[in-house]
């Protein structure tokens, strides 16, 4: 996949935001990886903030219906992984801010 592809991508997963905090998936760093196959089926590898999560099922549903615009995409995989755990350590300087972490 090419960068602007995946810039692309990001972007429009950066509309997906976690409910309880407000902040976007992208930004919390819950997003791992991203792969595109030939077929156009795009492989999200991602995490929640807790295991626990009663929202994971909204979540992985917005994940699909952000990259649904984006031509090259046929087919969203999302694949919740615990390991390596998320910590705040992962989060962007922004949403560190917005939620008054230093």
């Amino acid at each position: 996949m090419d960068e602007a592809l995946k810039e692309n991508i990001m972007g429009a997963l950066e509309q997906v935001v976690d409910p309880e905090l407000g902040i976007d998936i992208v930004n919390l760093g819950l997003v791992y990886d991203l792969e595109l196959d030939e077929e156009g089926t795009c492989k999200v590898t991602m995490t929640l903030t807790s295991m626990g999560c009663p929202l994971a099922g909204t979540i992985v549903d917005q994940v699909k219906t952000a990259l649904d615009g984006i031509p090259e995409i046929k087919n969203v995989d999302v694949n919740i992984v615990w390991n390596p755990p998320w910590s705040k350590e992962r989060m962007s300087r922004y949403a560190k801010i917005a939620l008054g972490i230093q």
